[in-house]
């Protein structure tokens, strides 16, 4: 990860800091073995541990109401909902509370988690991240100077049909009502950063256009680096895209490299929602409410940077994974920077002039298994 080994041992050692009788304490979890806690969380116990304490420390710092369980009760109500997208009766029995008393808990432990994305979600800030960021892309696609992968990632929602005006604004490319929020992966399905929480309808270059990474990397606060970016984005300086008509060889090469790294961030959200079915659907949705949906999503971010950060595996493939949207246009295109066009153009006949030999392929990357 960009943000590997000073961000975890600062959380450790704030842990550390305080009384040992709060991380020794017997917890619920204690009360399952390894197998029966994949099954019910799709996380492992050190993993679940780490997030417990963590969740724990944040809790001191918060303002919230005093909480009805302990704190291991409560992070296990929320991760329960997170792996399945449906209350568990068992363990809302367990505890003596309601659906609604439920709701309320994952509501504040989404706020918590959430609230941690500045610790667990990190964009490569420092020279010596980005060039290790940039090498291992490049290693697995060829194009030098890359940072991630930049993608709207659509989560399902209901929406009142009889809201015709608000339900339209639901409806994305694929022809479902989802939200949309803005996400930044590396070429190892790392989250490096997640914005935004909009309708489904909205147009991603838009989405960019109005973020606060899109703005510091067109303002070139993150140095001479592109993002990979899909048909629905706009080629600029930092925004690669690719060619729509690749006229020759070359370009099919460069359209075949683009792909192969575009192709992580379709990994990386198929594999987040395997781990967190409650991101294949949030609930019902208002347009002027979309808060809890947005920590939801921040929140599994942070888990599924922790999860890969504790080598966890996600549940195993079942079905297709759902393919990257194809991108809203706007009705009037915009036009684009000549020396955009020209910095590609110059990419591709530097890198990709030459056909690779088999044993220069690139080969290290992700697959569906390694997320």
């Amino acid at each position: 990860m960009a943000f590997a080994l000073p961000v975890w041992l600062a959380v450790q050692e704030e842990l550390l800091g305080h009384e040992e009788a709060d991380c020794a304490a017997p917890s619920c979890f204690d009360e399952f073995d390894d197998e029966a806690l994949f099954k019910m969380f799709h996380l492992t116990r050190p993993c679940i541990a780490f997030i417990t304490d963590t969740v724990r420390v944040r809790m001191r710092s918060v303002a919230l109401k005093r909480p009805a369980l302990p704190v291991d009760a409560t992070v296990m109500v929320a991760l329960n909902y997170y792996a399945h997208g449906v209350f568990s009766a068992d363990i809302a029995q367990r505890f003596g509370q309601s659906q609604t008393e439920c709701l309320v808990i994952i509501s504040d432990v989404s706020r918590i988690i959430a609230g941690m994305c500045e610790t667990f979600i990190s964009f490569p800030q420092i020279r010596e991240a980005r060039a290790n960021v940039a090498l291992r892309i490049e290693k697995l696609c060829g194009i030098p100077r890359v940072l991630g992968v930049l993608a709207p990632a659509h989560f399902k929602i209901r929406a009142s049909p009889y809201e015709k005006d608000s339900f339209r604004s639901f409806v994305n490319t694929f022809g479902y009502t989802s939200v949309v929020s803005q996400i930044i992966c590396d070429s190892d399905g790392n989250i490096l950063s997640v914005e935004k929480c909009c309708v489904g309808s909205t147009i991603e270059q838009e989405m960019w256009e109005s973020s606060f990474k899109g703005r510091e990397m067109e303002e070139d606060l993150h140095g001479p680096y592109w993002l990979i970016g899909g048909k629905g984005y706009h080629l600029s300086k930092h925004v690669l895209t690719p060619l729509s008509e690749p006229a020759n060889d070359i370009e099919i090469r460069f359209n075949d490299a683009h792909m192969r790294i575009h192709n992580v961030m379709r990994t990386t959200l198929g594999s987040m929602k395997r781990r967190f079915r409650c991101l294949m659907q949030l609930g019902f949705a208002q347009e002027g409410s979309l808060d809890k949906k947005s920590n939801i999503i921040k929140t599994c971010s942070v888990l599924h940077n922790i999860a890969k950060k504790f080598s966890v595996p996600p549940p195993p493939v079942a079905g297709k994974i759902e393919p990257l949207h194809p991108g809203k246009q706007r009705a009037v295109p915009d036009e684009i920077n000549p020396e955009a066009i020209k910095a590609r153009q110059e990419l591709i006949n530097s890198i990709f002039s030459i056909a690779p030999s088999s044993k220069d392929t690139p080969s290290i990357g992700i697959t569906e298994e390694d997320v």
